[in-house]
């Protein structure tokens, strides 16, 4: 492999919880509750699909937009409360800088939460560029946002290592022709991913150092 692309929420920063509590505080204001099958299908996808979902499933009348721009709201608010690295990210990062390799965030995620989540941490210049879902028209699983990061890395998707963390995440690595891992967490333990190569327990797990040697 020659690059190294990240997924950011769940996989860089152990964010996912900081997102639950934004989608169910959304939805607590319009009498309804999140689950953690609704969670699920959501999970990897851009703010498009989630909120046009929230739409069909609970019918609600404001453009999905605004929808979106809310849950932002809540997200940075909730952000305030903390939130940690993921475990092994520290180490892979500068197993990567040590050799070279370029990285690359592709999340799902808005630029505006993206943009903060990365600032707090001072994380964002150890990446050579973020491509977040304003910078995409297709979303994961779809495998636009992979294939353009392979033509800003200047190497072939088969080339090219993705980190993935959604099952949404993994089919789009898999859909690029590159080769995904999934990291497992407390938040994707009990779920399947038949698109992942390999599936991992941590960032610093061996099976990932080897794949550069």
């Amino acid at each position: 492999m020659k690059a190294a692309a990240f997924d950011m929420d769940g996989l860089i920063f152990d964010t996912e919880n900081v997102y639950w509590k934004a989608a169910d505080a959304l939805l607590r204001r319009r009498g309804q509750h999140y689950t953690q099958e609704l969670c699920g299908e959501i999970m990897g996808r851009p703010p498009e699909y989630c909120f046009k979902r929230f739409k069909s499933e609970f019918g609600f009348p404001e453009p999905w937009q605004e929808l979106q721009r809310e849950s932002e709201d809540l997200f940075l608010e909730f952000l305030d409360d903390g939130y940690s690295v993921m475990p092994g990210l520290f180490e892979l990062l500068d197993f990567l800088e040590e050799r070279n390799i370029p990285k690359g965030i592709c999340t799902s995620s808005a630029k505006r939460v993206v943009s903060e989540v990365l600032y707090r941490k001072g994380l964002a210049e150890r990446f050579q560029f973020v491509l977040t879902a304003q910078d995409i028209i297709r979303g994961k699983p779809d495998p636009e946002i992979y294939l353009k990061a392979a033509e800003y890395f200047g190497i072939k998707p088969e080339e090219m290592l993705v980190l993935e963390d959604s099952v949404a995440g993994s089919e789009a690595a898999q859909n690029a022709g590159a080769f995904g891992i999934v990291v497992l967490a407390d938040h994707n333990k009990h779920s399947s991913f038949p698109a992942a190569r390999l599936v991992v327990d941590s960032l610093n797990a061996k099976e990932i150092f080897r794949q550069f040697f």
